[in-house]
């Protein structure tokens, strides 16, 4: 099965496969690296492809579009709830972040910056309260561990046992 795609060549050492929003693929390839090897990845790699564009259409029939008030509704809704979730959470596990902000990111629920502030999607508020509470409990981890290792998800469990559920409910 063929593919089409678009190469975006850069400085990086290694060949990566991206799907877009609109189920375009991108193939992100090393300067040097030559076109023929590029399309043998592409061909070798036609199963994932397959699988992760069938799921990217699934995702994209099932976003919803907000209006802008909807939209502001639930930037003020997670303004409210987000923050005492956050220091609930944040006193249980013993630690201190340098600030909450709730954004309007499309692609992530929330970040944690390496100076340890806390971001969250306004769009957690169309989740349930385990899966919010997750989230919060995820980038908390990160002011302690700034990676998704082994530790982290220790970290993660000793808080929340049941956080592999939690997080399940953010991808339905």
């Amino acid at each position: 099965m063929t593919h089409d795609y678009t190469i975006i060549r850069s400085d990086r050492r290694t060949l990566a496969l991206e799907i877009t929003d609109n189920s375009e693929l991108i193939v992100r390839a090393p300067r040097r690296c030559p076109n023929s090897y590029i399309e043998s990845f592409v061909d070798k790699h036609s199963h994932w492809i397959g699988t992760h564009m069938e799921k990217q259409r699934i995702r994209a029939e099932s976003r919803i579009c907000l209006t802008g008030e909807e939209q502001e509704a639930l930037v003020l809704l997670a303004k409210e709830k987000i923050p005492p979730i956050v220091e609930h959470y944040a006193d249980i596990m013993g630690l201190s972040p340098q600030g909450v902000r709730i954004t309007k990111a499309e692609k992530r629920f929330g970040s944690c910056s390496g100076k340890n502030r806390l971001c969250f999607s306004y769009r957690l508020m169309q989740y349930p309260q385990e899966a919010i509470e997750y989230v919060v409990v995820h980038e908390l981890a990160h002011i302690v561990h700034k990676n998704h290792g082994r530790d982290f998800y220790a970290l993660i469990e000793t808080t929340l046992p049941d956080y592999k559920k939690r997080e399940a409910l953010l991808k339905k």
